[in-house]
C-alpha cells in the first residue's frame, strides 16, 4: 500500500500543500505531475489489461507516473438497466491482476460500507465518488482503513466546504488524502470548472487533482448519446487545470470511447494519451520552475 508520509512545504500561492505517497508515487508538495487514468468502468479483464499495459508503457516513455483507475461498480447510473460493472469480487480480482501484471497502482471507488473492507485489501487508493463526499459513515470507514483516499468534490459543493469532509478523514486518523475537482453545477445539466477551486482546496493542505473528463459530461443525457458530453474540451480543461497548479490529472480513457459501456462521451482516446501527457508535463514543469518555493505568488 501507499506510504504514510505527510511532508509540508512552503507557501507558493496555493497554501501549504502536503505531499502524499501512493505505492511509491509522490503527489503534491512540489512533486512531478502524476496521472490517474483508465476506463470509466471495468468492462472486461482483457480491456483493463490492454489499457493498463499501454498506460504503463506511456508512463515509462513520458515520465509521468500513472495510477490505473476503473470502477468495479457504478451505482449512480441513470437507469438500473445500464451497465454497472462486474461488482466488487470480480472487479477487485481484475484490478489486482492489473497491478501484478503491469506494476501500476490501482484505484477504484466505493459506494457502500460493504465495499470498504474488500476494497482496502486490494486497492492502492480508495476513491469516494462526488455524489457521496458528504456520506459520513462511508467517508469515515474508508479513512479508517489507512489506505490513501481520493475524494471527489461534489459538483454541488463550494471548494472551501470540502474542509468538513477532510476533517472527518483526519479525525479518523488518515492524512493520506487528495481532493479532485470535477466541475460545479451551472444550471441543471452543465458543469463548469472554476480554476480558483484548485487553489482553494490546496489551501486546505492537500494535493488536488484536476478531473478533465467528468467535467465535460452533459447530465440528463445518456453518456453514449452524442449529446452526452463535449470530449473536444477535455485537453483544454486538463491544460488549464495543470497551469492553475493541479498536482495530478484525472483522465478516463478507452481505446474506442464511443463503444464504452459508461461515459462514452467523456473519455479521451487511448491513442491520444501519450501526446496529452507530454503536453501536460511540459506545462507543469514550466509552472514549477516559475514559482519559487517559499514565495507566495
Amino acid at each position: 500500500m501507499g506510504g504514510r508520509d505527510r511532508v509540508p512545504i512552503g507557501e507558493c500561492g496555493r497554501g501549504a500543500v502536503s505531499q502524499i505517497t501512493v505505492a511509491g508515487i509522490p503527489i503534491g508538495g512540489g512533486a512531478p505531475l502524476a496521472a490517474i487514468a483508465g476506463p470509466c468502468v471495468i468492462e472486461s479483464e482483457a480491456l483493463c489489461l490492454t489499457v493498463a499495459e499501454e498506460l504503463a508503457n506511456i508512463s515509462q516513455r513520458v515520465g509521468v507516473p500513472v495510477i490505473f483507475k476503473s470502477s468495479f461498480l457504478k451505482d449512480n447510473r441513470s437507469s438500473e438497466e445500464s451497465y454497472q460493472g462486474p461488482g466488487a469480487e470480480e472487479g477487485l480480482r481484475v484490478l489486482e491482476k492489473v497491478r501484478s501484471e503491469t506494476g501500476l497502482p490501482v484505484l477504484s471507488d466505493v459506494h457502500d460500507l460493504s465495499d470498504v473492507a474488500p476494497a482496502a485489501a486490494v486497492l492502492d487508493v480508495i476513491q469516494i465518488p462526488a455524489y457521496l463526499c458528504q456520506q459520513t459513515r462511508l467517508v469515515v470507514a474508508a479513512a479508517r482503513t489507512g489506505v490513501p483516499l481520493n475524494v471527489k468534490k461534489g459538483q454541488f459543493m463550494a471548494p472551501e466546504d470540502m474542509a468538513a469532509t477532510l476533517g472527518k478523514i483526519r479525525r479518523a486518523g488518515n492524512e493520506n488524502v487528495m481532493l479532485t475537482e470535477r466541475g460545479s453545477n451551472f444550471g441543471y445539466r452543465t458543469l463548469v470548472v472554476d480554476m480558483r477551486a484548485l487553489a482553494k482546496m490546496q489551501k486546505l493542505g492537500v494535493p488536488v487533482v484536476m478531473d478533465a473528463t467528468h467535467a465535460v459530461r452533459i447530465y440528463g443525457v445518456r453518456s453514449d448519446d452524442p449529446a452526452g458530453g463535449e470530449p473536444e474540451y477535455i485537453e483544454l480543461l486538463a491544460r488549464a487545470g495543470v497551469a492553475a497548479g493541479a498536482d495530478a490529472v484525472f483522465l478516463e480513457t478507452h481505446p474506442e470511447p464511443h463503444e464504452a459501456l459508461c461515459d462514452a462521451m467523456s473519455m479521451t482516446r487511448l491513442d491520444r494519451m501519450e501526446g496529452l501527457l507530454e503536453r501536460l508535463k511540459s506545462i507543469h514543469r514550466v509552472l514549477e520552475a516559475s514559482v519559487p518555493q517559499g514565495v507566495e505568488s
